[in-house]
């Protein structure tokens, strides 16, 4: 009897046991990352003899959840993904927002521009050249607007990298005491509650930043970052740090626990897509809107400088920009050198950051190597007054540098921002062109003087005019209002150039035919120059003069856009990936409703039965101790 009342109760105790599985399958059906769990029955070992072996009833050895490594892998790498690519869509919205609500850049540039065919239509005109100076400040106020956003976005990006570096510390620390935890309850059993906590940590950590992980034979788990770095090793966490980059300190780099600038091999989740971010679209589009900027005032002043103002005087600059921004590093020797940079060529000016190092006398070009910042190598050339040039820019060292010192070159990221408009008189802007040529009135020959061009508005005796004389076989002398004199062959279809100027003859002048360049004196009724600054914008300025402004920002503004929709796409897939890899894990490991109704009624039945066997021994032992006593 004993034996019937034994299992009996085994099997009670098992459908109990399986009930209340069951029943918290159920309760936790909707809760995030909770794995279905179920009982594991034994057949409890029964006696036997020589003929036969009756059982004694059933264990019940373990209650194990629904787990699967890969799967569960696959959806942490899928999360990893998803954030990234979501961090990286918000991101990009919000840019190609600040494009289209900082006001219309391209229609200030033709604004701008059109100001000057204004101005060339009625040069002597006040109230249009005033206008064309507001068209000047109101486009400068645009590049201010837009300039200031993009800074402003890039302090917040800056921020969420120390903020979700914060983040992943505390998820980091709190996987290692669950690792604590989970190795100790291991002793006796599953964990499965404390298993899921973590296994839901783990893929928050990975939404956080992308991570590699590994089981231990204990149970615990270690967690590493994309950059190889330990987050977590049993019960210890090793925490990131954020800080200012060793050049520009309004830039964040992370660090790993050991110190090491860790920032440019992070990939992955939301802290790899706002350095990504940051470093391959925020900052390139600061560059480029700066580059045209730049641009903008140099090709202006430099043809300002070619012509005449209403006051007869050279065109002053309309508009001032800042220098390249130079920034030694926090690492450099104490007293070392002083590293400053110019735009000397415009037309090879590029959007790149550079960083120029002094890698000791003997090596490199004069101690000192150039690179950008993506590294990059980029050839410099030493010049006779000891400064160094490369792409567009010239360096001047002045001090002793140490060798390791290095500077990070920034020749436009600030550009946007400084830019302003520094003529304020209307009757400044250049309208008539500087220099005029005309024939002698005893020419003989068939040579007519065609326009006079600047081609350097700095030379000191631009304007002081010369005096073209032709003697036998083409060949002539100049004399400028110096008294210097110079000779020259003449060729058919060359220029004649001389003090900054240069002037194109047609014909054949005959010996003893002469010239003269003068300043013009024309220049209230002249509008020659102002049609100059007007074509400005179809006239290539960048990239060794193929790409005028107006096409420099278009090109910015495709490129953000394609950056958008490439972010935009990008989020799709993932989310497309995510949830399939999610669906996959929950078919697998997730609570199925059905199956639960299911097993709640059979194990409801294997309760009911199980109390039936108790039953049936507890009629059969009354009726035996009957018997006994009326036996």
């Amino acid at each position: 009897m004993s034996s019937i009342l034994n299992i009996g109760i085994s099997g009670l105790n098992a459908a109990q046991l399986a009930l209340s599985t069951v029943s918290n399958n159920i309760a936790n059906a909707s809760t995030s990352g909770y794995s279905e769990e179920s009982v594991v029955q034994a057949e409890t070992i029964g006696q036997s003899n020589s003929q036969y072996t009756i059982g004694s009833g059933v264990n019940v050895t373990a209650v194990q959840r629904a787990y699967s490594q890969y799967l569960t892998q696959a959806l942490w790498s899928s999360n990893s993904s998803l954030q990234n690519a979501t961090t990286t869509n918000n991101l990009t919205t919000t840019l190609n927002g600040l494009l289209a609500n900082s006001g219309n850049l391209q229609t200030s540039l033709d604004n701008f521009y059109s100001g000057f065919s204004s101005v060339a239509n009625s040069p002597s005109s006040s109230s249009v050249r005033q206008a064309a100076l507001g068209s000047a400040s109101s486009l400068t106020s645009v590049f201010n607007t837009l300039g200031q956003q993009l800074s402003q976005q890039s302090t917040q990006v800056n921020q969420q990298i120390g903020s979700t570096v914060s983040s992943i510390n505390t998820v980091a620390a709190q996987i290692a005491k669950l690792n604590g935890q989970i190795a100790q309850a291991g002793t006796t059993g599953n964990p499965n509650a404390l298993l899921d906590q973590r296994d839901t940590l783990v893929q928050q950590l990975a939404g956080l930043t992308g991570i590699s992980a590994a089981t231990s034979n204990d149970g615990s788990i270690s967690v590493y970052t994309s950059a190889g770095s330990t987050l977590v090793s049993g019960t210890q966490s090793y925490a990131l740090s954020s800080g200012a980059n060793q050049y520009d300190a309004s830039s964040t780099d992370v660090f790993d626990s050991s110190g090491n600038d860790v920032t440019s091999q992070l990939s992955g989740g939301t802290l790899g897509a706002l350095v990504s971010y940051r470093d391959t679209v925020l900052q390139p589009a600061q560059n480029a809107l700066g580059q045209s900027a730049i641009a903008l005032a140099s090709s202006v002043n430099g043809q300002q400088a070619a012509g005449l103002d209403l006051n007869g005087q050279q065109g002053q600059a309309i508009f001032s920009v800042s220098s390249p921004t130079v920034l030694a590093s926090s690492k450099n020797s104490s007293g070392g050198a002083t590293v400053s940079a110019a735009v000397s060529d415009v037309s090879q000016l590029t959007t790149s950051d550079y960083l120029l190092t002094y890698t000791g006398a003997g090596t490199g070009t004069n101690g000192w190597t150039l690179s950008t910042t993506s590294g990059q190598s980029v050839a410099l050339t030493a010049n006779a007054n000891g400064t160094l040039s490369a792409d567009g820019l010239t360096f001047s060292v002045a001090g002793t540098a140490q060798t390791g010192d290095s500077y990070e070159i920034q020749p436009t990221r600030s550009a946007s921002t400084s830019l302003s408009v520094s003529l304020t008189d209307p009757n400044g802007i250049a309208a008539a062109a500087a220099l005029t040529a005309s024939a002698g009135t005893g020419n003989t020959g068939s040579g007519k003087a065609g326009a006079v061009s600047v081609t350097n508005s700095a030379n000191s005796n631009l304007l002081s005019g010369a005096t073209i004389t032709f003697g036998a076989g083409g060949n002539y002398s100049i004399t400028d209002g110096a008294g210097n004199t110079t000779t020259g062959t003449y060729t058919a279809g060359q220029p004649i150039t001389a003090d900054g100027w240069s002037l194109s003859l047609t014909g054949t002048p005959a010996s003893g035919d002469s010239f003269t360049v003068a300043t013009n004196s024309n220049g209230l009724s002249d509008n020659s120059n102002a049609l100059s600054l007007a074509a400005l914008s179809d006239t290539g300025v960048l990239d060794s003069g193929k790409t005028s402004v107006v096409t420099s920002y278009a090109n910015l503004t495709a490129q953000i856009g394609s950056a958008g929709s490439n972010a935009s796409s990008d989020l799709t897939t993932q989310t497309s990936l995510y949830n399939q890899a999610m669906s996959t894990q929950q078919s697998y490991a997730g609570v199925n409703m059905n199956q639960e109704a299911a097993n709640l009624v059979q194990f409801q039945q294997a309760y009911q039965a199980s109390a039936q066997v108790i039953s049936t021994a507890e009629q059969l032992f009354s009726s035996l101790i009957t018997a006994i006593q009326y036996g």
